[in-house]
């Protein structure tokens, strides 16, 4: 029961659907505000930035094309200098929260500059390669996941995201 509260899609009042940038925050740590594309200069001088993922960094991406402010995932795993594995909000449905997700660097140079990221509803890599501004890196170390998995952090973590969805309106 735990988990189907996490994974369960959750709703923000306001605006409707539960924001990547409300979801990458809570999972993250990383304390930034606004749409998706901006995280990425706002992180300067914040944060560490880089080229590289690693587990707990926020992949930033920008403005592009239907996604107009940009998007923010959580890497949840590093599985090779080229796959990834993310959680994220708002990405295959509205609203909904997908957790260890596959993304791949189809980068012509192998820097992350371009992924393709699991879309649900064709239940494969979408077709789309996405660009990249890079990855922010928390500033303290990041729990496991399995310690984010406890019941008592699920129902923690799903009224926290419930909170600050209210609180982003």
């Amino acid at each position: 029961m735990a988990m189907s509260v996490l994974c369960a899609p959750a709703v923000a009042h306001a605006r409707g659907v539960l924001q990547c940038v409300t979801y990458a925050r809570a999972i993250s740590g990383i304390e930034l505000r606004g749409n998706a594309y901006s995280w990425w200069g706002q992180a300067d001088g914040r944060y560490d930035r880089g080229q590289t993922p690693r587990v707990g960094a926020v992949m930033a991406m920008p403005s592009f094309a239907g996604m107009r402010n940009g998007h923010v995932a959580m890497v949840s795993k590093v599985i090779s200098d080229r796959e990834v594995l993310l959680s994220h909000a708002n990405w295959s449905r509205p609203g909904m929260v997908e957790r260890n997700v596959r993304a791949i660097d189809v980068s012509a140079k192998g820097d992350w500059s371009r992924v393709r990221v699991w879309h649900a509803g064709s239940r494969d890599l979408g077709i789309t390669a996405y660009p990249v501004s890079g990855f922010i890196y928390p500033s303290r170390p990041q729990m496991q996941m399995a310690e984010a998995a406890s019941p008592a952090r699920t129902l923690a973590l799903s009224t926290d995201l419930h909170a600050l969805a209210d609180h982003d309106s």
